[in-house]
């Protein structure tokens, strides 16, 4: 048993990295800002100790893991390298301790999440393994033959990693602060196929996809009535979720029903089957996984009040908000579909804002928020208002005036973002209650 302390430990990956080793027997501390973030919730239940930063922190007899936001003049970090003291970087330890599994990488732009939360449930099923997720989810079997986590390609975090099987949901032009164009980010994701191991597992129909093909040992590709070596067909949409039948290498594999909406969760649960199928895993209990699959955390959760449905997300890029929109109509196709959107980051708000405007256009009335910066970037060349402008009908909203979403009485009421979206959710749930 070792004992560990986490330098920022409620970040999403460093929480559910926590989680695991706790999990599998290890002793687990760590600090960060003393402000509640809601990936803080699973490591204290598990009893796991949360310390504000201090440099009273660092002492003999802990390995030190550090988040990848802090630099090495952190104090905390700083103090452990004039003690003498190793500090490791999250993504380096992850691969390291990935080598002693099967493993698992989920990468994509958009998808990483619900795909690795979903294929961690249906592995569940069959055969034990352990996971990570981006939400601040992690779970440690002790015993487990399988390792499945989220792979960030933000400054190329990735390429730390050497997966047996790699799972790619799409390539997109994201996070420009760090990227420089299209090119950059596709270079970085045929790196990243190069050093999968086995095979990787990738949605066919994205335009960069065949780039990457050439740098990978094997693929197998996934898609709806495409010509994919994975195939969905036939789908139907239920009340209570999405029927489809599934071809692979042109011969039927079975019927599947999950308790999801949207094409996009179909193409998630192909990517699975994908892994299940190269695994040989039971194909029954994988059927049986995915009838009772709850979803991860802030991917179109829901709340229902009085007859209103308040949905929290975390979509943040335009192709992402399209995706819960489109969950959203299928689901509740007789509803007026809402919008509440907190743009993220200024450069990202800059670089797509025509492209935000024309999927917010599409809900049946849009509200956006002031924009989260972070800590890298604090202020740009524009404000919400340039947003609102070229939406028909939008308005700026205030924590303040949150009463003005009642006369949606009937509605569904999606909040999206990924900075402090949830504050204003939160809100308007107490003034509903």
């Amino acid at each position: 048993m070792k004992k560990y302390h986490f330098i920022g430990i409620k970040g999403a990956g460093m929480s559910a990295l926590a989680q695991v080793l706790y999990d599998i027997g290890h002793e687990v501390q760590g600090s960060d800002i003393e402000n509640e973030v809601f990936t803080e919730g699973p490591l204290r239940k598990k009893g796991i100790k949360i310390l504000p930063f201090s440099e009273d922190n660092i002492v003999e007899g802990m390995t030190y893991i550090a988040g990848n936001a802090f630099k090495d003049d952190h104090p905390e970090i700083k103090k452990a390298y004039e003690m003498g003291f190793e500090v490791i970087r999250y993504h380096v330890f992850l691969a390291d301790f990935m080598s002693s599994y099967i493993s698992i990488g989920v990468t994509g732009s958009h998808g990483k999440t619900s795909t690795t939360g979903l294929l961690s449930h249906v592995m569940n099923g069959d055969v034990e393994t352990t996971y990570l997720i981006g939400d601040g989810t992690g779970f440690g079997l002790p015993d487990s033959k399988y390792f499945t986590f989220e792979s960030c390609e933000y400054k190329r975090h990735f390429l730390s990693y050497y997966p047996d099987y790699a799972i790619i949901t799409n390539i997109d032009f994201d996070h420009p602060d760090y990227f420089n164009d299209i090119s950059d980010v596709v270079d970085a994701f045929k790196e990243m196929a190069s050093q999968v191991k086995k095979c990787v597992i990738a949605y066919g129909n994205d335009p960069y996809i065949g780039q990457i093909k050439e740098h990978v040992k094997d693929m197998l590709t996934y898609g709806i009535e495409s010509g994919d070596d994975i195939i969905a067909k036939n789908i139907k949409v239920t009340e209570s979720g999405t029927v489809f039948d599934v071809e692979i290498k042109g011969v039927h594999y079975d019927t599947f029903k999950i308790p999801m909406f949207g094409d996009h969760l179909v193409l998630n649960s192909l990517a699975v089957i994908g892994v299940s199928y190269l695994e040989d895993l039971d194909i029954d209990l994988i059927k049986e996984s995915f009838l009772n699959y709850k979803g991860v955390k802030r991917r179109f959760s829901e709340t229902k009040l009085h007859n209103m449905v308040i949905v929290d997300d975390y979509a943040h890029h335009p192709k992402e908000i399209d995706a819960t929109l489109e969950t959203a109509r299928k689901k509740y196709p007789d509803r007026e579909i809402i919008s509440v959107f907190q743009p993220h980051t200024f450069s990202r708000t800059e670089k797509f804002l025509q492209e935000f405007a024309d999927v917010l256009s599409t809900s049946d009335k849009a509200y956006i928020v002031d924009i989260f910066g972070s800590a890298r970037e604090t202020a740009g060349n524009l404000s919400s208002k340039d947003l609102v402008d070229l939406i028909p009908g939008a308005e700026l909203l205030t924590e303040a005036d949150l009463e003005r979403l009642d006369k949606h009485a009937d509605g569904v009421i999606i909040f999206m973002g990924a900075g402090d979206i949830q504050k204003y959710e939160k809100r308007f749930t107490e003034l509903l209650s």
